[in-house]
């Protein structure tokens, strides 16, 4: 399964993997390293880059903490790159581009949420070891010293790295008070690294979620990107949930831990959604092979598909339940939710399409849909028939052997007939046999909404009939014309 357990870190393993990294890095971090120790200032390399340096990842893009201010830095970087920019410098970062590297530089700071606002103070510090102290995690709070390549870790993080320990370097109460989006990245973690958070980080996340509304939606939102298209998905979503941080981000999600699915009664809809949610993740890697990127939009639609069950929920006579029309329900729950985290209204529109469309499968049975039918399943899915493929074959998560290997024949069917088709008629431009311009030619009218009209009557022509000549599609035209000036 996509959830599967994180490989075991030996501290030899770390050791040789650093050393590495820092030869790698030699170009940049020698001369950036004497360059700021010369002007009697100290520089570190800090955060994710040591953190995933000490698990293998390489990193392009690279952060340091330094004591000087940021007036200081840009003019030590002066004639070590042609490319500075300083929207950060009130935050007291300075970025760069240093060969194949992307830099940036941020002077050692404190940072601090007023309880009412939704923008930090920032105000910067004297030492390395107190801007590491004001970090978010102990495995976010180690650095390395350049030029002379030092290691600094006051807070035991190499340990907790080791353990797959995610704590605070301080009381996480202290920390999530200081940044209330440390929340979310602890699940961020725990689903990108598959560490665990320890118990007194788990308990202040229970304790403060509600503190979560002062953040904006944006950084909600971009946190909750990276957690649905990290490694381990499953374990940050868990933590929202348990934690009770997901009724303030994503409500829909805990809502349903309370319903039964119709047709998966072991399970509860939640524990359904985060399979479908797997092996949506699985079928993305299959299909796109070892290296494809993660799909946000087909892994999302996985999340919210059976949004709309809660509110279509109804018990039967004979004790039953049924969730109809949760599938066009669910399309306005989720357009509304992404609406709310600010996403674009091009992933709103993908989202809420496959999640109003990932029942329509279920009509196909065994082969009975007509050609017609094939190709409006193909029109309606539009440039989001890939994934539609991949959430309704995830969305088959039922014990029994024999029918998830009838519905998978089945949907294989009806991808060999969408792709006959498609090879015979083009489906994937699919439009009718005549253009505006020819529509207007033919009937002799101006441009209006009768043109409008006659277009949709020759594209749901097109779909019951297949390709038509210049010659049928015309005399099907000027017939439908006749007709509508007979009833006019």
């Amino acid at each position: 399964m996509s959830d599967a357990e994180p490989t075991p870190l030996l501290i030899s393993d770390v050791q040789e993997r650093v050393a590495r990294e820092l030869d790698r890095l030699a170009p940049v971090i020698d001369e950036l390293g004497r360059r700021f120790s010369e002007a009697g200032h100290t520089i570190a390399l800090v955060g994710g880059p040591v953190r995933d340096a000490m698990l293998g990842r390489l990193h392009n893009d690279l952060d340091f903490t330094t004591s000087a201010r940021p007036d200081v830095t840009e003019r030590l970087l002066r004639g070590l790159t042609d490319a500075i920019w300083d929207m950060g410098r009130d935050f007291g970062t300075i970025g760069a581009r240093i060969g194949g590297w992307q830099v940036e530089i941020t002077t050692f700071r404190s940072e601090a949420y007023d309880p009412d606002s939704r923008k930090p103070e920032v105000n910067f510090g004297d030492t390395l070891e107190g801007d590491l102290g004001r970090r978010d995690f102990t495995v976010n709070a180690m650095a390395l010293t350049i030029p002379d390549r030092g290691f600094e870790d006051p807070f035991g993080g190499l340990v907790d790295l080791a353990a797959g320990v995610l704590r605070t370097p301080g009381t996480p109460e202290q920390s999530f008070s200081d940044d209330p989006l440390r929340m979310m990245r602890a699940a961020r973690f725990a689903a990108q690294l598959g560490f665990t958070p320890a118990p007194e980080v788990v308990a202040a996340m229970t304790e403060m979620a509600a503190r979560i509304e002062i953040i904006s939606a944006e950084r909600v939102r971009d946190e909750l990107v990276k957690l649905i298209c990290a490694p381990y998905p499953r374990r940050g979503l868990r933590l929202l949930v348990d934690t009770g941080l997901a009724e303030y981000v994503l409500p829909e999600l805990p809502a349903l831990a309370l319903e039964r699915d119709e047709h998966h009664r072991h399970k509860d809809v939640y524990e359904h959604t985060l399979t479908v949610l797997e092996q949506a993740i699985d079928l993305e890697k299959a299909r796109g092979g070892p290296d494809a990127e993660p799909d946000f939009i087909s892994r999302f639609a996985a999340l919210m598909h059976d949004v709309g069950k809660p509110r279509t929920r109804k018990f039967l006579d004979d004790g039953t339940v049924t969730f109809h029309h949760h599938d066009m329900v669910g399309a306005k729950i989720t357009r509304k939710r992404m609406r709310a985290l600010r996403f674009s209204n091009d992933q709103i529109d993908a989202v809420s399409k496959l999640v109003e469309l990932h029942l329509r499968f279920h009509g196909y049975d065994s082969g009975e849909w007509t050609d017609s039918a094939v190709r409006r399943y193909v029109r309606d899915a539009g440039d989001q028939l890939e994934r539609l493929h991949i959430l309704t074959r995830a969305d088959c998560t039922t014990r029994n052997k024999r029918k998830a290997d009838r519905l998978r024949r089945t949907y294989d069917s009806l991808e060999e007939r969408i792709a006959r088709l498609s090879e015979q008629e083009e489906l994937d431009a699919m439009r009718p046999d005549l253009d505006g311009a020819q529509i207007m030619q033919i009937l002799q009218i101006a441009p209006g909404p009768v043109v409008g009209k006659a277009y949709k009557f020759l594209l749901e022509l097109r779909m019951d009939h297949g390709p038509q000549s210049p010659e049928a599609a015309e005399a099907a035209l000027r017939a439908w014309w006749a007709e509508q000036q007979a009833g006019s």
